[in-house]
């Protein structure tokens, strides 16, 4: 199942089940942090919606069974009756469409309950990712490369775009991070069909003769540094 940039720029998260799993689809367009959370914790299913408020340039959600507020990046719940809980991450991945249907034929992809009630295909983003620091962003800056860059992060490790899309593919133990182009930035031109092309990133690790998906998130590096601040960033 695919989740356009063109919806989620606007709505930010979608609640679903896929697979049985309920899961909680999310797309921070300040942070292009793009994660999906499964949306059952200690027994309860939760249903999220989006605070209205940022916390280091990254969308704070909420749940509406406890109005408990959480920190998408890291899917950590930082006021109200959950503070400390933590929601699963599971494994997703941010590519063109073009990919997506020739991986998933079969595959389903959300459209909106109403094309007219916001201009999807758009984003009011211009420029974004090509600015020289975040705007609303106010916190410290990442040494030795420069806040915008895009980084693939696994944990408390990152490795920027540039450095991967001159290797392809760049191994860490047994994860495989590999780019391959085809993929519109939805935060550079005003149509995100006109985007410039930042490549398809898949993380995968090797499991004997096997790969199968990591959960990651292709974000920027000032907001790796925000909330990883002791983590590393290969450049």
């Amino acid at each position: 199942r695919a989740y356009p940039l063109r919806i989620l720029m606007y709505h930010e998260i979608v609640n679903d089940t896929l697979g049985g799993v309920p899961i909680t689809v999310t797309y921070c367009p300040l942070c292009n942090s793009s994660i999906v959370f499964e949306r059952r914790l200690d027994g309860r299913l939760l249903d999220f919606g989006t605070t209205g408020k940022l916390r280091n340039s990254d969308l704070v959600m909420y749940d509406r069974q406890t109005e408990s507020w959480w920190q998408q990046f890291l899917g950590e719940a930082i006021v109200g009756e959950m503070t400390g809980k933590m929601l699963t991450m599971l494994p997703s991945r941010l590519e063109s469409l073009a990919r997506f249907r020739a991986r998933a034929p079969q595959g389903t992809v959300q459209v909106p309950n109403n094309p007219r009630i916001r201009p999807y295909g758009r984003n009011p983003y211009v420029s974004y990712d090509s600015m020289s620091r975040p705007f609303l962003f106010r916190g410290d800056l990442p040494d030795g490369i420069e806040p915008m860059v895009r980084v693939v992060a696994v944990k408390n490790e990152a490795w920027s775009l540039p450095l991967l899309r001159d290797k392809g593919t760049i191994t860490q133990g047994d994860i495989e991070i590999s780019w391959a182009e085809g993929q519109n930035s939805a935060l550079d031109s005003g149509l995100i069909a006109e985007g410039r092309d930042v490549g398809n990133i898949v993380v995968q690790r090797r499991k004997g003769d096997t790969l199968e998906d990591v959960t990651h998130d292709v974000t920027f590096a000032f907001v790796f540094h925000a909330f990883r601040p002791d983590g590393v960033i290969h450049k």
